[in-house]
């Protein structure tokens, strides 16, 4: 078992991780975590010393098999919970994330157990994000931001890279969600906007939510 703080910095530099693709520095966790590198320092240290993660002075940090593991329980826990919010008590999508970043650091294996064959083993949250396994096994699909389609290419939403509660809310003022097929009509090569379809609707969006945007193509 691993304190809240703990937790939260293992979950940052897995996220960091897969971003990076390689060791992850000590102001990129400062700017994470909105806390200074110092504080990053001694954490790291202290968790290198559970032998969580291996750490070499200028150069970065990268979990260990154990660290892993431990971060993607906290995500699964995180994830369910999303699940459970919004399926089960009705929460819409934006409303989630602050409640389940409270429930996540729930250390009780058979309640997370439980939770997950009650909602069925999903594979995905509210926002399209893949809910590791009990192992700590990820589930990968194929998908591209809605910025990398081109004109007269169409997929289905299947997640969002920015899930703020404003991002979240233009969305539905779109009516895009999980599952939405979106039409590309045009592409300004300038600055990246796009003229979209969806459903009977058609609409301007700009490169910025574009980039926002997981697609699946068909």
């Amino acid at each position: 078992m691993y304190s809240l703080a703990e937790e939260n910095y293992l979950k940052a530099i897995y996220h960091l991780e897969h971003a990076t693709k390689g060791e992850v520095s000590t102001n990129a966790i400062a700017e994470a975590m909105s806390t200074k590198p110092s504080s990053v320092t001694d954490m790291v240290q202290k968790l290198a010393e559970k032998e969580m993660l291996s750490y070499r002075k200028y150069k970065g940090t990268l979990l260990t098999e154990n660290g892993r593991k431990a971060a993607a329980n906290v995500i699964r826990k995180h994830r369910l919970w999303e699940v459970f919010l919004v399926e089960k008590l009705n929460f819409h999508w934006d409303e989630v994330h602050d409640i389940a970043e409270q429930l996540e650091h729930v250390h009780s294996e058979e309640l997370v157990a439980r939770l997950d064959k009650f909602l069925g083993h999903p594979d995905f949250d509210p926002h399209g994000d893949p809910i590791p396994d009990a192992q700590g096994n990820v589930k990968r699909t194929e998908k591209k931001l809605l910025s990398e389609l081109h004109k007269n290419q169409r997929g289905v939403c299947v997640g969002v890279k920015e899930s703020s509660g404003e991002f979240l809310q233009y969305l539905d003022k779109r009516k895009i969600s999980i599952g939405t097929k979106i039409r590309v009509l045009g592409k300004e090569f300038f600055d990246g906007s796009m003229i979209v379809q969806v459903g009977s609707n058609q609409f301007f969006i700009s490169q910025k939510i574009a980039e926002n945007l997981y697609i699946q193509t068909n």
